[in-house]
């Protein structure tokens, strides 16, 4: 084979790798939603009870985990403490997390808890809210190191959907919708 058959069919490989990869991704831009409204205040949202309803779906979609979380929220001084208990109804996963958030003097979000590695940087955008942080994910008998691009919308002041981005080398590897309602 001529150096120039070699050359095309290596840029094809490339073209068609990175748009596989490409349709592998998720991106979702926060300033897109700066202006929308009701705006999202996590603090006001989560102080007190909140019921959630979510599922956890591979990349192939299949549900892989059903649950339900209580949520018991408090703020002391500037600590937003979120004290979750889950209850699965598919699959298994963490029963208890606590979170601590904390609001940082640019408006910005700290949030650290148990089982994610390090902090959890958070940031408002109008009627959305991002947190993206890293965790040792169990799976089956493996442990997986993983990013979450976790994002919250604000259909009210009582209503919010999460959708979060699970992925692992830049991939999703799944995603996790839950709906909260403030009690």
């Amino acid at each position: 084979m001529n150096t120039f058959k070699r050359a095309a069919y290596a840029l094809v490989g490339v073209g068609v790798t990175a748009f596989t990869l490409s349709g592998c991704s998720v991106s979702v831009d926060g300033k897109d939603y700066a202006s929308v409204e009701p705006a999202f205040n996590i603090e006001q949202f989560f102080d007190g009870d909140v019921k959630a309803w979510g599922i956890v779906q591979n990349r192939s979609g299949e549900v892989v985990q059903r649950f339900k979380v209580d949520i018991d929220g408090s703020i002391d001084g500037d600590t937003l403490t979120l004290d979750e208990s889950f209850v699965y109804g598919v699959g298994e996963g963490p029963t208890q997390r606590t979170w601590k958030i904390v609001k940082q003097g640019d408006g910005t979000f700290i949030g650290r808890a148990g089982d994610v590695k390090g902090p959890a940087t958070g940031t408002s955008y109008g009627n959305a809210f991002n947190f993206h942080y890293e965790m040792d994910l169990p799976v089956d008998d493996t442990t997986y190191s993983v990013t979450f691009d976790d994002w919250f919308w604000a259909f009210d002041e009582t209503t919010m959907m999460n959708r979060s981005y699970i992925r692992k080398f830049g991939i999703v590897m799944a995603e996790v919708t839950i709906f909260m309602q403030k009690q």
